[in-house]
């Protein structure tokens, strides 16, 4: 568990909000983006990258910690499809990434089979899971890699806890059959400094859908998670003991008031950008829902519909999260929720809506830099993607932070505590690099 390290990472996240208003009144933020026509980013133009891989602003640099293939302390290798990651200060100093594998019941899993949480009906273990990094938070350096979580399916993103553990979640709601033994669509707790795999207990009280992400409210331990469908919900899980979810607890789904419940603005639905409306909660019974139908039944109760909710990130009495194809243009949308505090309601706002490609399409896993811009990955479904991270000021303008020159996405961003180091991920082949930052643009 995390000790002295944790306190940096909370002050961390608390300066972030302080960092929104000292954007704004400093100047560094620039005119909104309007229609396709790009601004220059005040990171500077990004560089070619000679190897290929990764464009940055000049000043930036990057280093692969690890790839596909690569042979583990474990004696296993790196599987594929690097997904959502989490980044953790150890309380010997180190650091650790607990990263996902987002792969499906059929993938080649890019690395050997290890017996987990369920099988295929003829024993063969499911490739999905966790591998955990260790690393030295001055140098960088691997100290020791290991797989951590199996037997799983499409574990896509996640969150990290307040208490020291990654929350990895299924992207996926097979149920028994001709692929697996048991129903899937699960939240997992894998704690950052577990040695080696941990036991895959599925967290069935905090629901079972088509999971994307997660976020831990520091001061209630409430736990806010997104799904990754055209018409999902918006849920969160209120722990009968914080910081213990195992536990159990109450599962609810978003409603906002004063606001069209179909965020998407497909089809001029209404909900207006910087607009805020009031948010209430839908009690869920039957949370582990067999029939798939949570987003349905919230829905039915009036709930809020959202367009494909994805990354999510918690940072001082306020979250963000990303909805991959919500808008008019159906690029991709960033909500802002505010937990009400002594009494008061709690607030959603539709932060950033994208009307261009160059302002971000498909908006992804995300995080807050220490200079309070949000880091949104791109995951562009067209034949030939393009994908960038995007960095989206609080005054709503977005810039190019990094290019990816590889044919695949980019995922997992999350920041050392120090803020110095940007950790990301390169889907497949999956490889983790880290992006030395500085101070100078960042910071």
């Amino acid at each position: 568990m995390i000790h002295e390290n944790s306190a940096s990472r909370r002050r961390f996240l608390k300066s972030t909000a302080g960092a929104f208003a000292a954007l704004l009144a400093s100047g560094c933020t620039a005119r909104s983006l309007s229609g396709s026509s790009a601004l220059a980013s005040p990171f500077g133009p990004l560089v070619p990258d000679p190897a290929g891989i990764l464009d940055l602003p000049r000043g930036m640099t990057y280093r692969v910690i690890s790839s596909l293939g690569d042979v583990m302390d474990d004696g296993l290798t790196v599987p594929d499809k690097a997904d959502g990651m989490g980044c953790i200060g150890l309380a010997d100093g180190s650091l650790a990434l607990v990263r996902n594998h987002e792969l499906k019941v059929k993938d080649a899993p890019g690395g050997e089979l290890v017996s987990g949480f369920d099988t295929a009906p003829g024993g063969a273990p499911l490739p999905g899971g966790t591998t955990t990094l260790i690393l030295d938070p001055v140098t960088l350096a691997v100290k020791r890699q290991h797989r951590s979580l199996a037997g799983t399916i499409r574990n896509c993103a996640g969150g990290i806890t307040p208490w020291g553990s990654w929350l990895t979640c299924e992207e996926d709601v097979t149920t028994p059959g001709d692929e697996a033994t048991k129903p899937h669509g699960w939240i997992f707790e894998v704690p950052a400094d577990a040695p080696g795999m941990v036991d895959a207990v599925p967290l069935k009280a905090m629901g079972r859908f088509k999971r994307e992400a997660a976020a831990v409210d520091p001061r209630t331990g409430i736990v806010y998670m997104t799904e990754d469908r055209d018409e999902s919900a918006l849920y969160r899980f209120i722990p009968n003991r914080p910081g213990h979810l195992a536990e159990g607890g109450r599962l609810q789904a978003a409603k906002v008031i004063g606001q069209a419940a179909d965020t998407r603005n497909w089809n001029g639905s209404g909900f207006a950008p910087r607009g805020w409306a009031e948010v209430t909660w839908i009690d869920l019974d039957n949370p582990e829902a067999p029939d798939d139908d949570l987003r349905f039944r919230t829905a039915d109760a009036g709930g809020a519909i959202f367009a494909r909710g994805e990354g999510i990130h918690m940072g001082e009495g306020e979250l963000y999260f990303c909805c991959t194809s919500g808008g008019a243009a159906k690029l991709g949308q960033i909500f802002r929720l505010v937990p009400g505090v002594g009494g008061e309601a709690d607030r959603m706002q539709l932060f950033f809506e994208s009307e261009s490609s160059e302002q971000f399409d498909y908006g992804d896993n995300l995080t807050i830099a220490p200079n309070g811009c949000l880091i949104v990955c791109e995951d562009q479904y067209t034949d030939v993607v393009d994908n960038h991270l995007r960095c989206v000021m609080p005054d709503g303008t977005a810039y190019p932070l990094a290019r990816l020159r590889l044919q695949t996405e980019l995922a997992g961003a999350c920041f050392s505590p120090d803020g110095r180091t940007l950790f990301v991920n390169l889907y497949s082949p999956g490889t983790t690099v880290a992006i030395d930052v500085g101070t100078a643009y960042l910071g």
